[in-house]
């Protein structure tokens, strides 16, 4: 019998990924349907965008397993009626190498301190070299496998990299931390701090007065993982008094970010547009062509969300 796979997500994703999705589903050799619309008792699988226009899993009788296309699972995890497997998508040939180079460059861009040189209309001459990377510590809040991806990375470059999980963990080249007293561990030894948390009630305003107070004077923040990790009124305060000294954002509570938003003209802010990363159809494609053999063979599914943790 053939495989009922419903394709859920805004009609131009569909033309993005409609014939990676049929070349590695084709390689995995099974029987199968792919399309945007289907009766809802015939799916077996969704490939699913939070953002789409199925909210009320309940006419789905048959359905298997909901295989998003986003990392952020947020915005979908506790719909009640989504109670078959749940997986988020963890790309690393697409996403996490995408997250890797943009951390890696924005991290190397502030200890090199590059701004200072690519933009310089005064024709200053100031020689002074930088640290290398053994003097510089970062860290990171969140060590899935983006964060600890990252937090590989710029080990293999010489920074000591320390890292702070919900749980503990042991990861090569990264001294983790868990704990309350582990996240002030982390904090107060960080002079680059990159925020890779999920989206979570416990998660939100981790980055407050409070946590902001405990980082190195002049410490850099760079966020691509989630807007609400981060106060903005507390950040833009530190930003003002030197506590920190810059933060690169590519999230936020509201995107796109309003034009009036005080993020765009401070004078301490980079701004990326929501670009840190995100899924390549193609690689996306096996990944989920992988999980739709494992339902079909009766073998755990990849990647499964933990509802209780939210992620």
């Amino acid at each position: 019998m053939s495989v009922n796979i419903l394709f859920a997500a805004h009609k131009d994703r569909w033309a993005q990924y409609e014939t990676p999705l049929r070349r590695a589903l084709d390689a995995i050799g099974i029987d199968y349907a792919l399309s945007t619309d289907m009766e809802p008792g015939g799916v077996d699988y969704i490939v699913y965008a939070p953002n789409s226009d199925v909210q009320d899993f309940t006419p789905y009788k048959r359905l298997k397993a909901v295989l998003n296309l986003w990392a952020g699972v947020e915005s979908a995890v506790k719909n009640p009626t989504l109670t078959v497997p749940f997986a988020r998508m963890v790309d690393d040939e697409g996403l996490t190498q995408g997250m890797v180079e943009w951390v890696v460059g924005h991290t190397l861009r502030h200890h090199l301190g590059m701004d200072a040189h690519i933009v310089n209309p005064d024709c200053e001459w100031a020689a002074k070299a930088p640290p290398i990377a053994a003097d510089r510590p970062v860290g990171l809040l969140g060590l899935g496998a983006l964060g600890t991806a990252c937090g590989q990375a710029l080990s293999d470059l010489g920074f000591p990299v320390s890292g702070w999980a919900r749980t503990p963990k042991s990861i090569d080249g990264i001294t983790a931390y868990h704990g309350k007293d582990g996240l002030q561990s982390v904090l107060e030894t960080s002079q680059i701090l990159i925020l890779l948390l999920p989206s979570t009630p416990e998660t939100e305003n981790t980055i407050n007065a409070e946590t902001l107070a405990l980082m190195p004077k002049g410490a850099i923040l760079i966020n691509p993982g989630r807007g609400t990790l981060i106060e903005d009124a507390a950040l833009l305060a530190a930003l003002d008094n030197g506590r920190i000294g810059h933060a690169t954002l590519d999230v936020f509570r509201t995107e796109p970010l309003p034009a009036d938003d005080p993020y765009w003209t401070h004078p301490n802010v980079t701004v990326t547009p929501h670009v840190a990363s995100e899924t390549r159809p193609p690689s996306a494609a096996r990944v989920i062509a992988e999980n739709i053999r494992r339902g079909e063979a009766g073998e755990p599914f990849l990647h499964l969300v933990d509802r209780d943790a939210g992620y």
